[in-house]
């Protein structure tokens, strides 16, 4: 019952439809922490290939050449420079090239 604290209706005080509100709530938990991971890569892919773009290059070009030249940026940082730091951002795509 403690876990359905602040639920509305029923569903914070009668034993039965508590307990299973509080069941699918933690389901959806487990299930979104995984989800949420995904949900940001596919953010992070995005902002790099709308970055690529902009300087003549695929998201698929860009990747497989930054692997090629030994750049070890992983995607949060790449996009976190598409977004904020488009100069240096470029200058990494140029360094690809």
């Amino acid at each position: 019952m403690k876990l359905a604290k602040g639920y509305f209706g029923r569903r914070k005080n009668v034993w039965t439809v508590a307990k299973n509100a509080v069941e699918k709530a933690l389901v959806y938990a487990y299930r979104d922490r995984r989800q949420k991971k995904r949900d940001f890569r596919a953010l992070w892919i995005q902002r790099i290939n709308a970055g690529a773009r902009q300087n003549g290059l695929s998201y698929s070009a860009l990747m497989g050449a930054i692997h090629k030249s030994g750049i070890e940026l992983n995607r949060k940082v790449l996009a976190d420079l598409a977004m904020n730091h488009p100069e240096a951002f470029a200058a990494v795509v140029e360094k690809v090239k």
